[in-house]
């Protein structure tokens, strides 16, 4: 009986100690390491601003899609063109404006073709696709690297509204544009006139810098160099402008025009009818 009465101790004593040394392992009654480290982590110093909620959404990034029911910024970055001096003798009139932007971000062009009506995608044959616009007319060469070129609007606000429709609908794609984004102003098209009977012959004969073939042509092609313009002048006495980039741009090479044709003999005078 006494050994067995040993045996029967000693094996309780070691349950109890097996015990206790599992109870020990328990994870629970170990704190987290990270709960350790955040306690011995030193506090930041103030910065003496206080952070509101204004403050906070400024600072987020501006390429987070917009909330739907978030309307686009009225404003964004696009080149001035100016106006006319009111010495300018000529009236001249925009036909249209090739605009260009960086949005920075990835664009599917495949993507674009199957959610967006009126688009055209044909990368064997160019890299772009070809989005047009009814309201307000105007057609947009879109590419994948975020690149837009706008062209076809005849003002700045047109030109400004189109630039943010086009933005506006490719978030509705599902990409990730930024708010904010400058639009930079290419070229301006334009038309003036003047009040003269042109023999264009004569002229590109006299005129350094002309071409004219009525064959293939019936204008006159003359380009300038500073500021770097070119012209078409038809028989009727209609220009057109192209390659400016400001108004102020426009009129000035039309000065150029002007006194360079007087040079070789042409009397003009500005027209206010025909453009």
């Amino acid at each position: 009986m006494a050994r067995t009465k040993k045996k029967f101790v000693g094996k309780q004593k070691s349950k109890t100690k097996n015990m206790k040394r599992n109870a020990s392992k328990k994870p629970v009654s170990r704190p987290a390491k990270s709960n350790r480290n955040a306690v011995k982590s030193k506090p930041r110093k103030p910065t003496g601003k206080p952070i509101n909620k204004k403050n906070k959404n400024k600072a987020e990034d501006s390429t987070i899609p917009e909330k739907k029911g978030v309307s686009e910024p009225k404003k964004h970055g696009i080149t001035d063109i100016g106006t006319a001096s009111k010495d300018s003798e000529f009236e001249v009139k925009i036909q249209n404006i090739v605009a260009f932007t960086d949005l920075g971000a990835k664009i599917s062009l495949e993507k674009v073709l199957q959610e967006l009506e009126n688009t055209e995608y044909q990368p064997e044959q160019f890299p772009g696709l070809i989005y047009r616009m009814q309201s307000p007319r105007a057609s947009a060469l879109v590419f994948s690297q975020g690149k837009i070129v706008c062209t076809g609007t005849k003002s700045m606000d047109a030109l400004r509204e189109a630039m943010q429709q086009i933005v506006k609908n490719l978030r509705g794609v599902g990409f990730r544009l930024p708010q904010k984004y400058t639009t930079t102003v290419e070229n301006i098209v334009a038309s003036s006139a003047i009040d003269a009977d042109l023999d264009l012959d004569d002229i590109a004969f006299q005129l350094e810098n002309s071409e004219y073939e009525p064959e293939q042509f019936p204008g006159l092609v003359y380009r300038i160099s500073q500021p770097r313009v070119a012209f078409l002048l038809f028989k009727s006495g209609r220009i057109i402008i192209t390659g400016g980039r400001t108004i102020n741009e426009i009129h000035e090479a039309l000065g150029i025009f002007k006194k360079n044709l007087e040079s070789i003999g042409v009397k003009l005078k500005p027209s206010k009818n025909k453009k």
